[in-house]
């Protein structure tokens, strides 16, 4: 029987020879390769072009000792592939150019073909697993149907989030209505990524950190769980802003719950229970400092996991654009080192 890589026995709570760690945003902007690709085709070109897609979830793995490639794409694709229009300007986030705003607009979503339409992003994830080696894990993703909800509203990036608020707030059903039809996109999206072969799913719920719990309980989550239900494998569940809710976060699903920085991860793992694995934390913009800062701050995240089953090192979000190229290199290393054979 063939020995699962590290990082999907963590995910399964299971002994590994040593933390395993990967980071999200690891095949970034702070890579010369990436770059310069950029410089040569557009965000969407490069996304949608599974050699190229494939290509850059590569870059990091020929540098560092990472033990996770999670797929180059992008979280509003599936909104694009129901009809949604996105645009990527130079140095902003992304624009959707045709938001929904109310049930006419959540009924012309097309949800039959959705899938068909991101059939680049499976061809890239075949590449990809055909490329890496036994050991290292690949990682497919999606976003959480109350973060594409809130794209798909307010039209790209918000503070406030007062329109995705006032249309959840004054037309609940119609609301439902946009949730139903993007959990069934993620969840489909989700089932196709793992049988393409990734081996580890991520859901990222960037936004969900803007409601309150009690939003949160009613509005998402029983979303959520449905689009994440009858996983084959393991889903990391991700989100950021949630640490007064983590337990209604956990309660959504997931073999493995994400957090970021700004809870202590001991404290998180003892929340959402042991019986769980967790993945994080580290603030980004420690890989701005120098290294004995980060060793200081690494071994603190891992003092705090106690060294069980389960731990997945990560960042608390993105590894950031200006970070030194080499001080990824010395994290990955380091965690490695301190905790090879329960260093």
């Amino acid at each position: 029987m063939q020995e699962l890589p590290p990082l999907v026995a963590a995910c399964l709570r299971r002994p590994t020879p040593y933390t395993p760690v990967w980071l999200m945003r690891q095949a970034g902007r702070y890579l010369p390769e990436y770059r310069r690709l950029k410089g040569r085709y557009s965000f969407l070109e490069m996304c949608k072009t599974p050699e190229l897609a494939a290509e850059i979830t590569l870059l990091p793995l020929r540098k560092f000792d990472l033990d996770g490639a999670i797929l180059f794409s992008d979280l509003l694709l599936p909104l694009e592939a129901m009809g949604l229009e996105i645009r990527y300007p130079q140095g902003g986030g992304p624009v959707v150019a045709n938001p929904v705003g109310d049930r006419r607009s959540v009924e012309a979503l097309e949800v039959d073909g959705a899938l068909e339409r991101l059939q680049p992003v499976l061809e890239a994830v075949e590449m990809v697993r055909e490329a890496l080696p036994p050991r290292v894990a690949l990682i497919g993703f999606a976003g959480a149907p109350f973060t594409l909800a809130s794209y798909a509203v307010e039209g790209g990036g918000s503070r406030s989030y007062s329109l995705v608020k006032g249309f959840m707030y004054a037309d609940p059903e119609g609301f439902g209505m946009l949730m139903e039809r993007i959990s069934r996109v993620i969840g489909a999206f989700l089932r196709a990524q793992a049988s393409a072969g990734c081996q580890v799913l991520q859901l990222f719920d960037s936004w969900a950190g803007a409601l309150s719990p009690a939003d949160y309980r009613r509005y998402a989550l029983p979303w959520t769980r449905r689009a994440i239900e009858g996983l084959e494998v393991p889903l990391i569940h991700f989100s950021t802003g949630t640490g007064g809710f983590l337990e209604l976060i956990a309660s959504a699903g997931g073999e493995v719950i994400g957090v970021d920085w700004r809870i202590d991860l001991g404290e998180a793992w003892g929340r959402i229970g042991y019986e769980r694995a967790i993945q994080g934390n580290l603030d980004p913009a420690t890989l701005l400092a120098p290294r004995d800062a980060i060793e200081e701050a690494t071994k603190e995240i891992l003092r705090r996991a106690g060294g069980r089953a389960g731990h997945i090192f990560n960042l608390g979000h993105g590894v950031l654009p200006d970070t030194p190229e080499a001080n990824v290199g010395f994290l990955v290393d380091l965690v490695h080192r301190l905790t090879e054979d329960g260093g």
